[in-house]
């Protein structure tokens, strides 16, 4: 299971910034290397520690989800510390714009401790598996007291040779504004980041809250995998 960490370092954040604050997401083109990609799609059929979900229990469309448990497999463990370190500045900036006191720990791991003391303990991190005819419905992961703004996803599967359909969809709610839809180009191994749920927006008056949910449209054919990362987990059911 030993994988080499994420470039993200290589990365331009301050543009990656800069496209979170126009969209509310930024795109990761080819971070996952196909390989890699192919070692996280086999924890579904490998890894017997992964909680099973049915799509259509939950209300939230039809297919499956696969929640990891607390600890990661080693490889993604990592790509979510580093991923985190680059984004919390992100986040502690879009407090400082909502005038929100509250700032997000330098590290993933006192976040994670703030969230145990929380009683936030039910792992968010999870695949998605997507056969013809499902899809996942219009959410947002933002139960608890400590929710980190920003999270991550990823497609595991290639567009065109291992599914069609499934593209992932945000949309966002302003004021007094009919809804904005958004269809982000994911292919296989990009990640892209999204916004959790609320995002600053700035106005005549000042910055704002927006609302945004994702989803991901009906699979037409094939098998379509992909991977969220959150950042914070949910309170204990």
């Amino acid at each position: 299971m030993a994988t080499p960490s994420l470039d993200v370092d290589r990365l331009d954040w301050a543009m990656i910034a800069a496209q979170l604050d126009i969209e509310g997401y930024a795109m990761l083109p080819a971070l996952i290397t196909p390989d890699r990609a192919a070692m996280v799609r086999s924890q579904i059929d490998e890894c017997d520690d992964m909680l099973p979900a049915s799509l259509a229990q939950a209300r939230l469309g039809s297919g499956e989800l696969f929640y990891f448990h607390d600890p990661l497999p080693a490889p993604i463990a990592a790509w979510r510390q580093d991923l985190y370190r680059c984004l919390v500045p992100i986040a502690n900036e879009w407090n400082d714009r909502l005038q929100v006191a509250y700032r997000y720990p330098d590290t993933l791991d006192a976040f994670m401790a703030q969230n145990r003391k929380a009683g936030q303990t039910r792992m968010l991190s999870r695949l998605s598996r997507l056969r013809v005819g499902d899809y996942l419905a219009l959410h947002q992961l933002n139960a608890g007291a400590h929710v980190f703004p920003l999270q991550v996803v990823a497609l595991l599967s290639e567009t065109g040779r291992h599914f069609t359909g499934g593209e992932f969809v945000m949309t966002e709610q302003r004021p007094r504004m009919q809804s904005r839809p958004m269809v982000l180009p994911l292919k296989l191994g990009d990640m892209a980041i999204i916004t959790t749920a609320q995002r600053p927006l700035k106005g005549a008056k000042g910055y704002y809250r927006v609302n945004l949910k994702h989803a991901i449209s009906r699979v037409r054919s094939g098998e379509r995998i992909g991977m969220d990362l959150s950042f914070h987990d949910a309170p204990a059911v």
